[in-house]
């Protein structure tokens, strides 16, 4: 027989076995539930017989364990004696147990017809069902059972031949040749050497520690993809090398596969629970070795990939959070990340600034764009950090126009006297930039009073102020000085600072009426 044939053969054993084992253990189950309710009901006469059902099914249940390595081992061309002996020695336990049932299901009927009857029936439907099965395995090492398995899954219930096809394909298809820098940490040259060898002939970078103190050495010095660790190991064991590594951050992230003579679930247990990835017992089987370790290696990369898309997402989300407290102040935005969606307040103490370039159209006329920007530019940034240096509010820049408050987004009781020193630093901020003829020179307004302030836009967040103040600071600064700073009576009222003023005039506003106006000198 071929080895694709066998393997095919031994997937059928496999799979009828395991059909097999549900109603065999459901047997053993309810014989020991009629022995219970044998004994509650004091039905002692029955116990005999309901005790070698028990011992029938356990004799099915081992028979069925051994059922694909009795096959397995079964030397060449002795396979369907072995099949005819197997099915003999299971349809043995089968008829004692479909026997003994029957007779104690009589019995049953006469003397408690609803007890015990509905459990028997499920052990009798179990045992027909197991004798179906037996005559599945005639023929397992025939051409024809092999054919069958080419059957539909619906017929045959295992498509044994595809199975194959996937547990078997080309080693490129199952296992992509990436290597990765793998830690071998054991105190055994021997294992040391064994497993480097068949890890770089698989294409890996290997590095050797031969105690756990030496591998922590190594981890400091060094960045691996893969650990094999080692547990039984003198000066420092794996588990608690293994600790070590899942309490620093910067090696908690590196994955670990145990290795080691202990096979007791316990120890296995104790390794996943303590944070390893996988466990692996001695001596290896190669192909297992190599599958585990190439997914492990896999699922590090999927890992570091995603953490690098997180470190990108965090950069992001970091740039958006400079750029829109750029433009918006600290308040605004932690009230809009905590779900605000209007944001609108009246304030009733604000001061208003308004500072505007004087004869602007000529120069923009006059000088080639580039300059004309790069000057707005260098201008406007310079008033950026001095409301910054006066913890004054910046609005907006309008054209060549520049719009500042103070009083919110908080409110401020020397709003009037932070503002006032703005403007004059902004006045002075322009001297010498450039030669007199070229200079930017600048009018700016000033008032005080109340206004609602908001946000507003969706694709572009805008925080704006409204109000008859604002109107009036823009009256102020269009009807201004150049290279000068006036303020409102309201705005001299609000002052708490001396400063030296001179009053200029009484400017009659459309729709407001006359206003005192003064220089800051």
């Amino acid at each position: 027989m071929s080895v694709g044939n066998e393997f095919q053969r031994q997937a059928l054993a496999t799979h009828v076995a395991q059909r097999m084992a549900g109603p065999a253990q459901a047997i053993l189950g309810f014989q020991e539930l009629l022995l219970e309710q044998a004994r509650d009901l004091g039905l002692i006469h029955m116990l005999a017989d309901l005790e070698r059902i028990g011992a029938a099914a356990r004799q099915l249940n081992g028979l069925i364990d051994g059922l694909i390595d009795d096959k397995a081992n079964c030397p060449e061309g002795e396979e369907a004696e072995a099949e005819a002996r197997l099915r003999h020695d299971l349809r043995t336990p089968l008829n004692a147990i479909i026997g003994y049932s029957e007779m104690i299901l009589e019995e049953a009927e006469e003397l408690h017809p609803h007890t015990l009857k509905e459990d028997l029936g499920v052990i009798l439907a179990a045992a027909a069902e197991l004798l179906k099965q037996v005559d599945a395995i005639a023929g397992l090492s025939r051409r024809g059972a092999i054919e069958a398995l080419r059957q539909p899954r619906d017929q045959a219930g295992l498509d044994a031949a595809e199975l194959e096809r996937l547990l078997f394909r080309a080693k490129h298809d199952a296992w992509p040749d990436q290597g990765g820098r793998v830690l071998v940490v054991d105190d055994v040259a021997s294992n040391r050497d064994l497993l480097s060898r068949r890890l770089r002939r698989e294409g890996h970078r290997v590095v050797t520690a031969d105690s756990g103190r030496s591998a922590l050495a190594r981890l400091t010095d060094d960045e691996f993809d893969l650990i094999l660790l080692d547990i039984l190991m003198p000066d420092m064991n794996g588990i608690e090398v293994l600790s070590r590594l899942k309490a620093e951050n910067r090696w908690r992230h590196v994955p670990v596969i145990m290795i080691s003579g202990l096979n007791e679930v316990a120890a296995v247990a104790r390794c996943i629970e303590a944070g390893a990835d996988d466990y692996l017992t001695k001596p290896f089987n190669p192909i297992l070795l190599r599958a585990r370790i190439n997914s492990t290696l896999e699922k590090k990369r999927w890992l570091d990939r995603e953490h690098r898309y997180l470190e990108q997402i965090e950069t992001e989300k970091r740039r958006a959070d400079t750029l829109i407290h750029a433009i918006l102040p600290d308040q605004i935005v932690a009230r809009l990340q905590g779900g605000e969606e209007i944001i609108a307040d009246r304030f009733e103490e604000v001061s208003i600034l308004f500072a505007d370039i004087v004869g602007f159209s000529p120069i923009a006329a006059r000088l080639p764009p580039s300059d004309l920007v790069r000057r707005l530019d260098r201008m406007f940034s310079k008033f950026d950090l001095l409301t910054e240096q006066h913890h004054v509010e910046k609005i907006k820049t309008i054209g060549d126009a520049y719009m500042a408050a103070c009083g919110i987004p908080e409110p401020s009781a020397d709003h009037a006297d932070r503002i006032v020193a703005l403007g004059k630093s902004m006045l002075e901020s322009l001297q010498d930039t450039v030669p007199d003829g070229d200079r930017f020179r600048v009018r700016i307004g000033i008032h005080s009073g109340p206004v609602v302030a908001g946000l507003i836009g969706r694709l572009r967040f805008v925080y704006d102020v409204w109000g008859e103040t604002v109107n009036i600071a823009s009256r102020l600064e269009s009807q201004g000085v150049a290279d000068s700073v006036q303020i409102s009576e309201a705005t001299r009222r609000a002052l708490r600072g001396q400063w030296a003023l001179k009053p200029r005039c009484a400017l009659d506003l459309k729709g407001i009426g006359r206003i005192e106006t003064y220089l800051v000198q």
